[in-house]
């Protein structure tokens, strides 16, 4: 007992003293998360037992909405090793929506790490096996809900927060996808190609004013203003759309606003900027002709959604967040300049992996994304046309 209130003091003590602002206002979450899973381990509740045949399974997360749809292969070979598991799946709140109808009969629960405690998960405690595909932050959720045997990812930085995992795997020595390296967190052969119709469509308000088709989906919005493209050659892409009598329409999270108005400041094509819920765009993307998107988390929707997708990459890599081998039969092109000079860190989820290029710079660092600009227009547009829509 006494071993144990030390280790709870000392992680405690860790995150105090390098806690940002933002990681003091999730502090009482997690000590809460913390509480529960030594009273869970301390009490027995969580037996470190490898299960043979698991009946119920947790996949922790909190991820960005991108990485989260890249979980999915993880999700498939799950429901095909263990067919009549209980699939449930920790995840932001604002993604609950897009899996209401159960994928792969996926149960998604919403959770903020804010308040861990106001989640339906919270009260649903007892899983054989529970799966960190990202933070290893998240094994101690898995602990507090009951887990008795917690796999990861080896080499997350901060020991302490992987110190309920039970079995740590290794990222591959050779490029992959990371939602194929994901699914090897389970033993056994990669699952099946992803197929759109294993996801059902889920339900979503009416659309005011839906353009009929054909139309393209032009998403100008990202994570960081260092993976938008020139507005320029977004206007230049609508016009080449319109004189082919494909509507452009513009698309872009909440507050991308601002960036539709730079690329069409004359307003001459409908936007859906900051308008639409996610089931929303994805009844927009089923529409569509094709989507052009920044490599972000609707360009991955597209991909879910069977949309002929073209995601462009700059400080992000098509290797690890492109199509891979599950979404290899979907209609989806990456275009990017590889290699690029300053895509050079080698940094995935805090690990470091000899054969990762990629760049996670922030503004004050790089000022401006050379990256995007050198991807030219004529690179994008031989993208689409490989699809099958030739632009003049």
């Amino acid at each position: 007992m006494r071993c144990s209130t030390a280790w709870t003091r000392c992680f405690a003590a860790q995150l105090v003293a390098t806690a940002t602002a933002e990681q003091r206002s999730r502090f009482s979450g997690r000590a809460q998360v913390i509480a529960r899973a030594l009273i869970s381990r301390l009490g027995g509740g969580a037996r470190r037992s490898r299960p043979v045949d698991p009946r119920r399974i947790l996949i922790a997360q909190h991820l960005l909405l991108g990485d989260t749809l890249m979980l999915t292969p993880l999700v498939a070979k799950l429901r095909e090793r263990y067919p009549a598991a209980e699939l449930v799946m920790a995840l932001p709140e604002a993604y609950a929506p897009l899996y209401a109808r159960a994928p792969y009969g996926l149960r998604a629960v919403g959770w903020d790490p804010r308040r861990p405690g106001a989640s339906a998960l919270w009260r649903e405690p007892g899983f054989d096996l529970a799966l960190i595909p990202g933070d290893n932050r998240f094994s101690w959720l898995a602990l507090a809900l009951g887990a008795r045997w917690i796999v990861a990812f080896a080499d997350d930085r901060r020991a302490a927060k992987s110190w309920p995992v039970d079995e740590s795997w290794r990222y591959p020595p050779k490029p992959a996808a990371w939602g194929d390296m994901v699914a090897g967190l389970i033993e056994g052969a990669p699952p099946a190609a992803y197929r759109p119709a294993l996801w059902p469509v889920p339900f979503a308000a009416p659309i005011a004013a839906l353009p009929a088709p054909p139309y393209a989906v032009l998403h100008v919005g990202a994570s960081t203003q260092l993976k938008r493209w020139d507005p320029e050659r977004w206007a230049m892409l609508a016009s080449r759309f319109a004189a082919r009598a494909i509507e452009p329409v513009w698309s872009a999270g909440r507050g991308g606003e601002a960036i539709v108005r730079a690329c069409d400041p004359e307003a001459r094509h409908r936007s859906f900027a900051g308008a639409l819920a996610l089931p929303q765009i994805w009844h927009l993307l089923a529409g569509a002709s094709v989507l052009v998107s920044p490599d972000t988390g609707i360009a991955h929707l597209g991909r879910v959604v069977g949309t002929p997708t073209v995601a462009l990459f700059g400080p992000g890599s098509a290797t690890i967040t492109g199509a891979g081998a599950f979404w290899r039969d979907m209609p989806y092109r990456a275009v990017t300049v590889d290699p690029f000079p300053c895509r050079d860190q080698r940094l995935l989820f805090k690990r470091e992996i000899a054969w990762v290029r990629r760049c996670g710079r922030s503004l004050a660092e790089c000022p401006h994304p050379r990256c995007m600009d050198a991807i030219g227009f004529d690179a994008v547009r031989a993208a689409i046309a490989s699809l099958g829509i030739e632009l003049d």
